[in-house]
């Protein structure tokens, strides 16, 4: 008779916790203390927490199962074991039942028969002997674990002994997110910024729950990723940045390492070449692109809109054809990012020829394409989804033509506005964005009839024209890019300033043990350390 994944996971949990009941008289008594899992300072906020006042005591004599023992959950255990080394030094098996000496397990499970067919869905059952987290998918899981991760506490690692544990507070979440696309836009155009610089971002994201990346390839200062069939784009295109700095690109493998890296923890690689503007690095490598009838001069400076490919060339078209090919041959995730910002000096009717003409190519190679608000104004499907940036009409118009809508208010997201008059990096052409400012507003209501389900998500962008090393952009990216994650997983219900700015400041020892430079808002009460939930086993 097939047993269900179900049973199996209940025997399966059932035989680690007998391995040792012939002992349990000899076990120490665990004096745990109250707990409140709902007073945890967990971000994004989950849908549904339940508080039961008790404790999961993770120590040496923890270990992992997964049921069924797929190598997609596997992976997702061995994660979390990778992590909670990091954070306790702890060492904790994945999959060995052998271990005699499991006083405690997590079950990573997958869920079967759940109403809930959101793929990053997941519940977290925690008692005094287990944690069990059920998702429908590994990506659920993952998320989850992020979860987990959050509810372990801080002790000093000098001050352990055998003795000691990490309370995780007991009860049950069930949480999954509000809008299918979360994620932050990384600009490696104007500075470049090298492979492990996006890989650290890319860890950060994740711990958020965040789910894309969306890199901003190129632009008039520099073009940052190799096309073979076009060589001279890096060696020429991409030897500058603002300021004259040396500039750089990533090799095919390279950006192959970056999107494998960011796909472990389930977070999607969206490459952007933007076009028919913020070209002249592209048009300096090959200048029969230009369409502006100037002579093109390497370009350092963070002044806008004078560039621009010539949209009447079927050349310029063949040559879109290969990059967008190339770049989607390495790239997975389903989007293609075709820019369509700011082309001032393009004709209007120019404009809207190319972005059509490039919808298509886009759709030749199974991506959907993603462009500015500017966009809607072209003969396009509906498939393609307008990134909303400035101008609300052009965001109306995407929804009256049935398109998505990608939510990157300038006044509200962008990350790299300063955050007061006094701040050291950052631009101000939107305004002055402090992390209330950043926080305090509803992406559902935002634009009047644009409702939750015209909205496909909301992005981050973080523009680098005044940063040049990873110590400033987590300048201006931190803290406010944490509470841009609360507003794409957590309701609107679940949204609270005043709540939240207390989780956020005791985001600090995280942040600190990260290593991230973040901005010390005089908003937000920082907590070098949290308070901790520890006890001692006595015999």
């Amino acid at each position: 008779m097939k047993i269900t994944s179900l049973l199996k996971s209940i025997l399966i949990l059932t035989a680690v916790l007998a391995i040792t009941a012939c002992e349990q008289k000899k076990k120490k008594i665990i004096d745990f203390p109250k707990t409140d899992l709902a007073k945890e300072n967990m971000i994004p906020k989950p849908l549904k927490i339940n508080a039961t006042n008790s404790a999961f005591g993770l120590d040496q004599n923890t270990v992992i199962h997964t049921s069924p023992d797929s190598e997609d959950l596997h992976a997702v255990a061995q994660y979390l074991s990778d992590k909670i080394k990091w954070h306790t030094q702890l060492d904790l098996v994945v999959n060995n039942m052998s271990s005699s000496s499991s006083d405690r397990v997590i079950l990573i499970k997958q869920l079967e028969g759940s109403d809930n067919t959101n793929n990053e869905a997941y519940e977290l059952t925690i008692s005094q002997d287990s944690v069990i987290l059920s998702a429908t998918t590994a990506e659920g899981a993952f998320r989850g674990v992020q979860t987990l991760r959050q509810l372990i506490p801080e002790i000093s690692n000098d001050t352990l002994s055998d003795t000691e544990m990490w309370l995780i507070p007991s009860g049950e979440i069930a949480d999954h997110p509000n809008f299918e696309y979360r994620g932050s836009m990384l600009d490696v155009a104007r500075h470049f910024f090298n492979v492990e610089d996006v890989k650290k971002y890319i860890d950060l994201l994740a711990y958020y729950k965040m789910n894309t990346l969306h890199l901003h390839l190129t632009d008039d200062q520099g073009w940052r990723i190799e096309i073979k069939s076009w060589p001279k784009l890096t060696e020429i295109g991409g030897s500058s940045e603002v300021g004259g700095g040396p500039g750089g690109f990533y090799t095919q493998e390279d950006y192959k390492d970056i999107v494998a890296y960011a796909a472990k923890q389930y977070i999607t690689i969206i490459p952007e070449v933007d076009m028919p503007g913020h070209t002249n690095a592209a048009s300096l490598a090959y200048p029969f692109l230009n369409g502006n009838g100037k002579k093109i001069e390497p370009h350092t400076g963070i002044e806008v809109g004078f560039s621009t490919f010539d949209t009447r060339k079927d050349t310029v078209y063949a040559f879109i054809d290969d990059v967008v090919r190339e770049i989607s041959e390495i790239t997975p995730g389903p989007y293609f990012h075709a820019g369509g910002d700011e082309s001032l000096v393009t004709k209007k009717a120019d404009f809207n020829y190319f972005i059509s003409r490039v919808d298509k190519i886009v759709k030749k190679y199974n991506k959907r394409m993603i462009g500015w608000d500017e966009i809607v104004h072209a003969d396009i499907d509906t498939t393609a989804i307008a990134q909303f940036w400035s101008n609300e009409e052009n965001a109306k118009i995407a929804v009256e033509k049935g398109m998505k809508v990608i939510l990157a208010p300038g006044k509200k997201a962008y990350l790299d506005m300063k955050y007061d008059t006094v701040s050291q990096y950052g631009l101000h052409w939107a305004g002055y964005i402090p992390v209330d400012t950043a926080y305090i507003w509803t992406p559902e209501k935002y634009i009047k009839g644009i409702n939750k389900e015209h909205i496909l998500g909301i992005e981050a962008p973080l523009w680098s024209e005044t940063i040049t090393n990873m110590e400033e952009l987590e300048y201006l990216a931190f803290p406010r890019v944490i509470g841009h994650a609360e507003l794409g997983w957590s309701t609107e219900e679940n949204r609270n300033w005043e709540d939240y700015k207390v989780r956020v400041g005791n985001q600090a020892p995280y942040l600190d043990k990260m290593n991230v430079k973040y901005y010390p808002s005089k908003l937000i009460d920082w907590k070098k350390s949290k308070h901790t939930y520890k006890t001692i086993l006595k015999d």
